[in-house]
């Protein structure tokens, strides 16, 4: 039998459960008003959001399923809804034909538009409000140093495509 790990210690129990609480209730009341104020999953603004910022509306869906750490299937599965709403156009990359192209279209841009002030407002009241901003900075920077090496080896789904 393998030898057991050293148990975590209590300020790490309660550190590691507040994590999850906070990520919970926080994802509960963003979603909440994501599909209030524009019918969106967390998903689906998320790709909607990168798109928005991406110089000229468009990535690869590897690519965004990368960043978005969600499968690729799944990601198909929300840009299919997104584009049938006509908020996404999806087409081959003119790069490389065996890449889909997402591009988001100004009626996706008109739901970011709606969608945006309120999400600003909830993340800002349920993160934020309590803070200082010296506090906000070292929470953030904590969070990047814990980030790092999780995003360098991110889950199957969320990782680079291997090319053949």
């Amino acid at each position: 039998m393998a030898d057991m790990p050293a148990p975590l210690s209590a300020a790490q129990l309660e550190t590691y459960f507040a994590l999850t609480e906070i990520g919970s209730l926080v994802r509960h009341a963003v979603e909440k008003q994501l599909r209030d104020a524009g019918d969106l999953s967390y998903v689906q603004f998320q790709l909607l959001a990168r798109l928005g910022d991406a110089a000229d509306g468009s990535q690869r869906m590897t690519d965004l399923a990368d960043g978005v750490v969600y499968s690729r299937s799944g990601l198909t599965y929300q840009a299919q809804l997104l584009e049938q709403r006509g908020l996404v156009s999806r087409g081959p990359s003119p790069d490389d034909e065996r890449s889909v192209v997402v591009t988001i279209t100004a009626a996706g841009r008109d739901v970011l538009a709606d969608v945006f002030p309120g999400h600003i407002e909830t993340v800002r009241t349920l993160l934020f409000t309590e803070l200082s901003d010296a506090e906000v900075e070292t929470l953030g920077a904590l969070l990047a140093k814990v980030r790092r090496p999780l995003r360098s080896a991110p889950p199957r789904s969320a990782g680079p495509r291997r090319r053949r």
